[in-house]
Parts: C-alpha cells; sequence; structure tokens
C-alpha cells in the first residue's frame, strides 16, 4: 500500500466571498454575526451586510477597482473583517500585513505587492504604526496613494461615499487575497489564493466541525494569518456562525472571559494559547461548559494539552488542523467524532476533494504507507502561485499540480497523517513561520556581524523560539543587548533571537557545510532544554 489518499468527492461551491457572504447575510439577518468585544461591538448579518456596502462604496471613490490591491496592516478589529468584506465586495484584493512588521519588513511588502491603498491603526500599546510607516515610506518607489489610519477623517468618510454601488464580481477564480510567508531566499513570498481557493477550504473546515448558524466562534488567534482570516472567518461567512473577537491581540482572560459571557461553542487557538488558557490564574472561574468543538493548528499540538482541553475546558468535539498559507490553508483535519487517540496522536487525514502523498524527498516517488517523507497535496485549495515569482512557484508546485509542502510526515494504513519533521529549515515560534534566511539576512546589515547562522529551539510553552550564532568582524566585540535593540523596530518581535551565543566558527562537515542541526544539538545541551525537545506532538 503506497502513502496516497484522497478525500471524499464533493459539489464545491462556485463563488466568490462576496456572493457567500450575501448568501448568508440574506438566510439569516437578525442574528449576530460579528462581535467585537474590546471595541464594543455587535453587528447582526444585516448590520454587517450595510457597512460592508458602504465601504466598498467608500473604496471604489478612492479609484480602487477590481484587481487593485488594498492592505490592512492591523490586529483584530471590526475593521479588518469589514475591509476584507469589502474589497471582496468590489473585486479589489486583500493584502494581510503581519502588525508585527516594522520599517525594513513594511518597506518590502509595499514595495513588491505594489498596494494602492494601506490601512491601519495609528498606533497602540506596541508600537507607533504612522511613524513605522514614513520610515518605511522614505524613498520608496511604490503605487501606494492613501495612507489611511482607521478612526481619522479619511476612514470616516468612506461610509459615506456618493459613488454607485460598484458591480458585483463574479469570478471565483479571480484572485481575492496575498498573505506572505517567508521565503527560503531570506524575503517574503506572497501567496495569491483565490476566491474559489478561500471559499472552498472554510466550506470544508466547517463540515468537518459540523458548523452552523447555531454557533459561534470565539477567535483570538490573528486575522491577518490563514487560521483567522479563512478557519475562522470563512467558515462564519459559510455557515452563518458569529465570530467573537475577544482582543486585538490574544489575551488568554478576555479569551476566558469572552467564551463565559457569549456562550461560545467553538474556540480556536495555536498549542500556546491553549497552554495559556489552561494554566491562567482565573481559569477555574469562567464557565466553559458551552464549547462544544474548536481548531488547534498552526504549530505542532502538545498531546497533554489536546487531552485537557478536552476534559478540562469541556472541549469534546475539538479538532486539529494542518496545511500552509500555499494550500489556503488546511489540508488534513480530523473529525470531531475520532477518538481522542485519534485527535491527540495524528493530524488527520485529507479533507474532501484533496490528494495527498508522501514522497521520497529526493527521488521524489511515492512511499510505502508507514514510511517518512515530504507531504504533497493536490487540488482546489493550492495556490495560484507567488506574486512575481514563477521560478519559485515551479518549485513548490510540479508540473502534475502538487504542491510540495516541506513538511516531512507519514501516512497510516488508516489514511491518517502525522508530522515527522520539516524539511525546509523552518522555525514555527508560537504559529508565527519563520524562516532563518530571512532573520540571517537581516542580522547580516549589522556593520560589526561577519556570519550568522539561526536555529530553532524548543521551548514548552511557543514550540520553539529563535536563536543566533554570530560570528563577528575581526576586531569587534558587541553584546547580546546591542544585537536585540538593532532588531527592535525594524524586524518583527517574534524574529528577534531569544537566543544569542558569540562564536569563533560553526560545526561544519568535511566539505564545509554548515551542520545547523549541530548548532541546535548543542544549544539544547548546554541550555538544558532536553525536556522541552522532547515533548510528544500529535
Amino acid at each position: 500500500m503506497l502513502s496516497f489518499s484522497q478525500g471524499e468527492s464533493l459539489a464545491l461551491r462556485a463563488q466568490t466571498i462576496h456572493q457567500v457572504f450575501a448568501e448568508t447575510a440574506a438566510r439569516f439577518p437578525t442574528r449576530p454575526a460579528l462581535i467585537v468585544r474590546h471595541q464594543n461591538v455587535r453587528l447582526t448579518w444585516s448590520e454587517l451586510a450595510a457597512q460592508v456596502e458602504s465601504l466598498a462604496r467608500g473604496l471604489a471613490s478612492l479609484g480602487l477597482e477590481p484587481g487593485h490591491r488594498a492592505g490592512v496592516w492591523s490586529t483584530n478589529c471590526l475593521e479588518w473583517i469589514l475591509l476584507q468584506l469589502a474589497c471582496a465586495r468590489l473585486g479589489a484584493v486583500l493584502v494581510n500585513v503581519n502588525p508585527a512588521y516594522r520599517s525594513w519588513e513594511l518597506s518590502f511588502v509595499l514595495r513588491k505587492s505594489r498596494i494602492r491603498a494601506l490601512f491601519f491603526h495609528p498606533r497602540d500599546a506596541r508600537a507607533d504604526y504612522s511613524a513605522i510607516l514614513a520610515e518605511a515610506r522614505a524613498g520608496l518607489d511604490s503605487p501606494l496613494a492613501h495612507a489611511i489610519p482607521f478612526g481619522s477623517p479619511a476612514w470616516l468618510d468612506l461610509f459615506h461615499s456618493a459613488a454607485p454601488p460598484p458591480p458585483e464580481p463574479s469570478d471565483p477564480f479571480a484572485v481575492a487575497n496575498i498573505q506572505y510567508t517567508s521565503g527560503t531566499t531570506g524575503s517574503p513570498k506572497g501567496v495569491l489564493l483565490t476566491h474559489h481557493n478561500l471559499v472552498n477550504n472554510g466550506f470544508l473546515i466547517a463540515r468537518c466541525l459540523q458548523a452552523s448558524g447555531r454557533d459561534s466562534i470565539c477567535l483570538p488567534v490573528p486575522l491577518y494569518h490563514c487560521f483567522g482570516c479563512v478557519i475562522g472567518a470563512m467558515v462564519s461567512y459559510n455557515t452563518g456562525a458569529a465570530i467573537i473577537l475577544p482582543s486585538a491581540s490574544f489575551d488568554a482572560h478576555a479569551t476566558l472571559e469572552a467564551i463565559h459571557q457569549e456562550r461560545a461553542t467553538a474556540v480556536y487557538g495555536v498549542p500556546t494559547m491553549f497552554i495559556s488558557l489552561l494554566h491562567h490564574p482565573d481559569f477555574a472561574r469562567f464557565d466553559l461548559s458551552s464549547l462544544r468543538t474548536g481548531v488547534m493548528a498552526g504549530a505542532p499540538c502538545p498531546v497533554e494539552i489536546m487531552k485537557r482541553v478536552i476534559s478540562e475546558m469541556h472541549c469534546p468535539e475539538i479538532t486539529i488542523a494542518y496545511g500552509q498559507t500555499e494550500s489556503s490553508p488546511v489540508v488534513t483535519m480530523s473529525g470531531v467524532h475520532d477518538s481522542v487517540d485519534l485527535r491527540v496522536s495524528t493530524i488527520g487525514r485529507a479533507l474532501p476533494c484533496t490528494e495527498l502523498k508522501i514522497v521520497h524527498p529526493e527521488s521524489g516517488q511515492t512511499v510505502p504507507a508507514g514510511e517518512p517523507g515530504e507531504i504533497c497535496a493536490r487540488g482546489y485549495m493550492v495556490m495560484k502561485g507567488y506574486d512575481q515569482e514563477p521560478e519559485a512557484t515551479a518549485r513548490a508546485i510540479d508540473s502534475e499540480g502538487w504542491l510540495h509542502t516541506g513538511d516531512l510526515g507519514l501516512m497510516r494504513p488508516d489514511g491518517y497523517f502525522r508530522i515527522t519533521g520539516r524539511a525546509r529549515d523552518l522555525i514555527i515560534r508560537g504559529g508565527e513561520n519563520i524562516y532563518p534566511r530571512e532573520v540571517e539576512e537581516f542580522l547580516f546589515s549589522h556593520p560589526k556581524i561577519a556570519d550568522v547562522q539561526v536555529v530553532g529551539l524548543p521551548d514548552a510553552r511557543l514550540g520553539e523560539v529563535v536563536a543566533a550564532w554570530i560570528r563577528l568582524r575581526p576586531g569587534e566585540s558587541a553584546t547580546e543587548e546591542e544585537i536585540r535593540n538593532f532588531c527592535k523596530g525594524r524586524i518583527a518581535h517574534f524574529k528577534t533571537p531569544q537566543f544569542i551565543r558569540f562564536v569563533d566558527e560553526f560545526p561544519m562537515t568535511v566539505t564545509g557545510k554548515i551542520q545547523k542541526f549541530r548548532i541546535r544539538e548543542m544549544e539544547i545541551q548546554a541550555r538544558g532544554l532536553q525536556s522541552a525537545a522532547g515533548i510528544e506532538t500529535a
């Protein structure tokens, strides 16, 4: 038996995001659609639809047309959801910009994405985004014509535009969304995702969760990731389930309080979020008995944490999902009625309309069931490609349409999959994907650094954290604090190395290839991280 699996065949939805949303809003006009607790916002489906229509007219009044790109650079908020839906209504392409991006990363995305309008919070407790944007735009050649802060007169005016209603887009295979994922060459790549990709991934996830208009999803995960804007929002738009945003960024107390007070039936999170919820000092004060299901994804899921979510959070139908941005994102998922053993020891099986296989990383041949290899996926959910990156696209998607995930796994004889490692040099810190090469290329710009190697180290709470081995230029000296200060405000905080070691040389093979696995092993030993490295995951 070869490691090949195909999910059941179903009729996929041949609609745009707006068509699906409008259909749901018409079905459930008076039911809750969106609850944003930190902004004191509660909207029914009809109220949400009215605001989306007004904003779509406003975007059109800025000169945005179908195919034009509009960026949202923000933590979770009402405005994020409105822009996602208004861009879909207009036919514009929404570009997700990570709010952790600082000037170096933002400048790259503005130039690469050709964003014509950028919407953002001017500042919050973490950063002055207006100042970061000004630094990013200095000397930048880009088509950005509008930079509009939320709450500003320019933003409010968009909801009162006299522009006529724009024509409704009807092509489900048009690009709807660009999400940036760190690239192995050191520069993020824009993943082109279509309405067809996103609508149907949400449709099939919802089916797996048995979600309906009676559900309400507590969504503490970021909307700028697929986890939030697809696994969360697209499930809602497909079914009528309400979205509950408990806070702008993850806050364990706010999430527990939202589940308790709103009687949420589903909760999402990466493993580190669930760990924070379970360990919160006030955990026992909250009634979580309304929970039925949810999704744990974004990083390898510790088996014991999954068991505790089922028992202590009273979430008997919690599921695990696996995928990546390039696959819209989910390709495997456990079912709500799968045994606990299956849900804690595997990443589920192929979603409907999805083909999966495990191939030998070098020969490309499909391996027998039970043998590890690279996970490949094919079907409706495969991205259209990387924006303006035909060579990188060709490396990721082969001539037969298979997406090579770069993850190592195996398929059991029963069709369930397990992750065994990663073929690519990827760090997953609390659900954030970090390619070491991107961090290395940034650190190379420090005038004192001659060479640097970045690896991921195991962490009991975050899954992994960033470590850097740095070789300084001759005659130079530096401190860990100096290196971290160099990173501060210029790259996302989660990419800043938590561990830094200054070295004279790196471990190498006889042919001169640097052995990153040895760096990792030496750091685990030196820092006493063996217990974190031994945590069992699915």
